[in-house]
């Protein structure tokens, strides 16, 4: 009798643990699908760091550190509110053998997205920068707004999908030239085994108020990331390197790019 009732625990115990097991990898599922969605209802707080190799004549190295905090918001049943800030700390060379080091341009996107997102996943509204820059030679020293839209997709295995703004300014210093400014990233993403994943996302920029032919940079590039946990910390890290194929005069020849972002689930 003693040896079927162990054997009941036994049976009992394993079954929980495949119940657990299922339930945790559909929640490291989920998650896998959270990070890679721009909208998605996570608080996340991502460092991302680019390195810019060969800028200028003299072959200058440019670091960004942008810290981008992400916080959603419910505003209803039917929509959230999704908050996107950039704040970047960057380290600009001057000269051969000079640099500045300080905070430049915050960056602020709002979007509203749909509280139970469809098969293609959709937000917009506004992007704003603000000039909070430590050192003129860091920002533009304008106010700019614009409109900025996101949409992507999330077959199995897959994340499809392009962020799109374009910033015009309307204050700030008359002595600092006008800004039009196109940001664009299309981002692909195929996931692995163990919480791998390749990825590529190229920032696609243009620079309306440069001369022709300085006007677009255009990098290609991917990289790889994995999502694990410290302790019971979600974290997502990932690595990648882009060459600018296209580029204004003076402009990065390629970056290196490193993030890991810090998730809290509900």
């Amino acid at each position: 009798m003693n040896k079927i009732k162990l054997l009941i625990i036994i049976f009992h115990l394993a079954i929980g643990a495949s119940f657990a097991q299922e339930e945790e990898q559909a929640t490291s599922s989920d998650l896998e699908k959270k990070i890679q969605n721009p909208v998605a209802s996570l608080i996340s707080i991502p460092f991302q760091n680019n390195m810019d190799f060969g800028i200028g004549s003299f072959d200058g190295t440019r670091n960004t550190l942008n810290i981008q905090p992400v916080v959603p918001f419910s505003l209803s049943e039917n929509t959230n509110l999704i908050t996107r800030t950039i704040i970047p700390i960057i380290s600009q060379p001057t000269g051969p053998d000079d640099s500045e080091f300080g905070l430049g341009d915050v960056n602020l996107s709002l979007f509203l997205t749909p509280a139970k997102p469809g098969k293609v996943i959709y937000g917009g509204g506004i992007a704003l920068g603000i000039p909070t820059a430590s050192h003129a030679f860091l920002g533009t020293e304008k106010w700019t707004a614009g409109p900025s839209v996101v949409f992507l997709t999330q077959p199995t295995g897959w994340t499809i999908g392009t962020i799109l703004q374009n910033t015009w300014s309307y204050a700030g210093a008359d002595d600092r030239g006008d800004v039009n400014f196109f940001y664009s990233q299309v981002f692909a993403t195929k996931n692995l085994e163990k919480g791998w994943y390749l990825n590529t996302a190229p920032i696609i920029t243009a620079n309306w108020e440069a001369s022709s032919g300085n006007q677009w940079t255009v990098p290609l590039g991917a990289g790889f990331g994995k999502l694990f946990r410290w302790g019971k910390l979600p974290i997502n890290a990932q690595t990648g390197y882009y060459v600018n194929v296209v580029k204004p005069d003076g402009g990065a020849e390629s970056q290196f790019r490193f993030q890991f972002t810090l998730l809290f689930p509900k």
